[in-house]
């Protein structure tokens, strides 16, 4: 009884010390999340996209339309949160897989994942992909948007050499003409074009 007399008070003010700080950790946490909202709202304005994943059913697609035998380097345009770059890289171990993120969040995020699933095969780079030259690509992969794609197909037909493949997810490039579409089992039965630069 002495010793609850004694401490009471301590502990009493112990667990008012700890109730505020939960309360302030409460705050902490939901400004990270603001501020993580935020960040990829503003990077969403800036680009004209938000970082969408690629979903298992449209990055098993995708990878099924890879023509066998590539080698060489492979771009990501685009790699968001990692969900296609490293199954690319596993698929492609006779490649370099090359994934380009603008937005930080994502780039952050498969930064830290490549930590704990290192692949030697794969880099993950913050940057535009715009000013970055593709003119080494066996394989551009992109998940991008209509107006991103009349603006990429400017910088693929200037760049990229005969032979070499585009993949995209969801949207096709203007004008071109596919090797091969396919449509993924998923809620939007999303569709996928394999492209080849002419010869």
């Amino acid at each position: 009884m002495i010793l609850l007399t004694l401490y009471g008070p301590i502990i009493s003010d112990f667990i008012s010390l700890l109730w505020r700080a939960c309360r302030v950790m409460e705050l902490g946490v939901l400004a990270a999340a603001l501020a993580v909202v935020l960040g990829l709202v503003v990077y969403a304005l800036m680009t004209g996209v938000a970082p969408a994943p690629t979903s298992p059913r449209v990055a098993s697609v995708m990878l099924d339309l890879i023509p066998p035998g590539i080698e060489g380097v492979v771009f990501e345009l685009g790699s968001g949160w990692g969900n296609l770059a490293f199954p690319l890289a596993r698929r492609l171990p006779r490649c370099t897989v090359r994934a380009l993120e603008i937005s930080p969040l994502p780039w952050l995020f498969s930064k830290v994942r490549h930590r704990v699933e290192p692949l030697t095969n794969l880099s993950i780079r913050r940057a535009d992909f715009h000013p970055v030259a593709l003119g080494d690509a066996a394989l551009v992969v992109c998940y991008l948007f209509p107006a991103g794609m009349d603006t990429l197909k400017t910088k693929l037909e200037a760049e990229l050499k005969p032979g070499a493949y585009v993949l995209s997810n969801t949207f096709s490039v203007p004008g071109w003409r596919p090797e091969a579409v396919r449509r993924a089992d998923d809620l939007y039965a999303t569709t996928v074009y394999l492209y080849r630069m002419p010869e």
